[in-house]
C-alpha cells in the first residue's frame, strides 16, 4: 500500500507564481535556459539550470554549477519570492490544456515504496543523468522538481478534490504563453489531510509517468543520508520525495517521434523495399501522415509521406512490450534496416516530442537526407501493465503533455 504524506512546501507567493513557474530542467537546453533567464530573473530555471548564470565555458557538471543552484534557491527564499508553509499540507495541482483538464494531489512519496515496488517504473535510467540530479538535490538540500506519478484513483478521492476546489479559493491561478493554465489549492485542514493519507494507504501501486531520473536520484540521496544518519527514524524528510499523483485516465500521452539522420547507406528504393516485409505501405501525397490507430505510423522520406501499417503477424500474440509500436519500429526497422542498435546512445537518431508538428519532422529529415517516423501514442493502460510485470519500455516511448512546472512546490530535506 502506498505511503503518500503531506509536507511543508516551499512555494511562490501568489503574485509571483507565474514568474517563478518553469518547464522541467530536461526539456530545455543551456542556450534556451539562458535566454529565458535573461528575460525573467525569477524563473525557477535559475535553480534547475543554474549554469545559465555562469560563464558558458564552465562545464555543466562543475561544482560551481551546483553551488549556484543552492545560492539561487536561497536567494529566492530570502527575498520572499518563495515562502515555506508552517504546517504540513497537501496541494491540488490542476492543469488545463486545449480544454482538457488533469487534476492531481501534491505530496511526498516514500523512498521505501520506490525500492519495494509500490512506486513502479517502466524505463531505464542513465548513470550520468542520475549523478547530475543527485548532486543537485544534495547541494540544494531539496527536491526542486516533482515526480509525475499516476494511479487508479478511488471515486471518494476524486470527490474529495472536487469538494475542496469548490469550497476554497485557488492559491494561484495563471495561464502561460503556451496557453496552459495552472491552478493550485492548499489543503490545510487536518481532518481532510488525514482522509487523503488514508485514501492513498488503500492504493496498491503508483506509476511513474515522467521523471524516472529525478525519482532514482531522490531515492539515492535518501539512502545516502540514511547511511550518514544510522539512527534515522524514517520520519526525516530525506526518506520522502516530491511527487504529484494524477488519476491515470485524465492524462494525455502524445507520441514520441523519431528522426534518423541517414538511410544507413541504402537507396530510397531499397529502403522502401525492405519495409514491405513487415508493413503495408501506402503513399500519402500532398500532406503529412499522422497515424490514427495502433500498429500504424507515418513516415517521411525523400520528399514523400507514407502510411505504414504493420502486418498482423508482427504484433498478434506478442507480449505487452513487443507489441508496442515503438518496439515494432525498433525491432523491424531501426535495428535491422537502419542499423540503430542502441537508440539510447546512437547519435544518428533524434527523438522529437509529440507537441512538434509533422512538418517540422520532415524538415529535420530533409536536412540530412534521413527519414522521419510519426508514431501513434502509447496508452496509459500499456504503460501500467508493463510496469506491473516489472518490464521496461524502449527509451522515449511516451511524451506527457502538459509538462509539470517546476518551482510551484519545493520539498526541503
Amino acid at each position: 500500500m502506498a505511503v503518500f504524506r503531506s509536507f511543508k512546501a516551499l512555494r511562490p507567493a501568489a503574485d509571483k507564481a507565474r514568474a517563478v513557474a518553469a518547464l522541467p530542467y530536461d526539456v530545455v537546453n543551456r542556450e534556451e535556459a539562458r535566454a529565458i533567464g535573461e528575460k525573467n530573473p525569477l524563473s525557477f530555471l535559475h535553480v534547475d539550470r543554474p549554469e545559465m548564470d555562469l560563464e558558458p565555458s564552465i562545464d555543466l557538471y562543475d561544482e560551481r554549477v551546483y553551488a549556484k543552484a543552492r545560492e539561487n534557491l536561497d536567494n529566492l527564499e530570502k527575498e520572499g519570492i518563495l515562502v515555506q508553509d508552517e504546517n504540513p499540507c497537501y496541494y491540488i495541482y490542476e492543469q488545463v490544456r486545449k480544454g482538457r483538464t488533469q487534476t492531481g494531489i501534491v505530496g511526498c512519496s516514500s523512498i521505501d515504496d520506490y525500492m519495494n515496488g509500490v512506486v513502479k517504473k517502466h524505463e531505464l535510467t542513465r548513470e550520468d543523468k542520475e549523478q547530475d540530479r543527485i548532486r543537485h538535490v544534495d547541494s540544494c538540500n531539496a527536491n526542486t522538481g516533482p515526480i509525475f506519478l499516476a494511479c487508479r484513483y478511488p471515486q471518494s478521492l476524486l470527490d474529495l478534490m472536487e469538494d475542496w476546489k469548490k469550497s476554497h479559493p485557488a492559491a494561484c491561478d495563471f495561464t502561460e504563453e503556451d496557453e496552459i493554465t495552472h491552478r493550485v489549492w492548499v489543503i490545510d485542514d487536518a481532518e481532510v489531510i488525514g482522509k487523503i493519507h488514508e485514501e492513498f494507504a488503500g492504493i496498491d501501486s503508483l506509476y511513474i509517468a515522467d521523471g524516472h531520473h529525478r525519482a532514482a536520484s531522490a531515492v539515492k540521496v535518501g539512502r545516502k543520508r540514511r547511511e550518514q544518519n544510522p539512527g534515522y527514524t524514517g520520519e526525516e524528510e530525506f526518506n520522502y520525495f516530491l511527487s504529484v499523483v494524477f488519476p491515470y485516465d485524465q492524462l494525455c500521452i502524445l507520441p514520441y517521434n523519431r528522426v534518423v539522420h541517414d538511410l544507413n547507406g541504402l537507396t530510397v528504393k531499397a529502403f522502401l523495399a525492405a519495409l514491405k516485409f513487415n508493413f503495408e505501405l501506402m503513399l500519402m501525397p500532398g500532406f503529412p501522415c499522422k497515424p490514427v490507430e495502433k500498429h500504424c505510423m507515418g513516415m517521411y522520406v525523400d520528399g514523400q509521406w507514407y502510411h505504414l501499417k504493420a502486418w498482423p503477424d508482427v504484433y498478434e500474440g506478442k507480449d505487452v512490450v513487443t507489441q508496442l509500436d515503438v518496439s515494432i519500429l525498433q525491432d523491424k526497422v531501426l535495428n535491422p534496416i537502419l542499423g540503430i542498435q542502441d537508440p539510447r546512445t546512437d547519435q544518428r537518431i533524434s527523438f522529437v516530442g509529440g507537441s512538434h508538428k509533422a512538418a517540422e519532422l520532415a524538415q529535420m529529415a530533409d536536412k540530412t537526407g534521413g527519414v522521419a517516423f510519426v508514431m501513434y501514442p502509447t496508452s496509459m493502460e500499456d504503460l501500467m501493465k508493463i510496469a506491473d510485470e516489472s518490464r521496461l519500455m524502449p527509451p522515449k516511448s511516451t511524451w506527457f503533455e502538459p509538462k509539470l512546472r517546476s518551482g510551484l512546490f519545493i520539498h526541503k530535506l
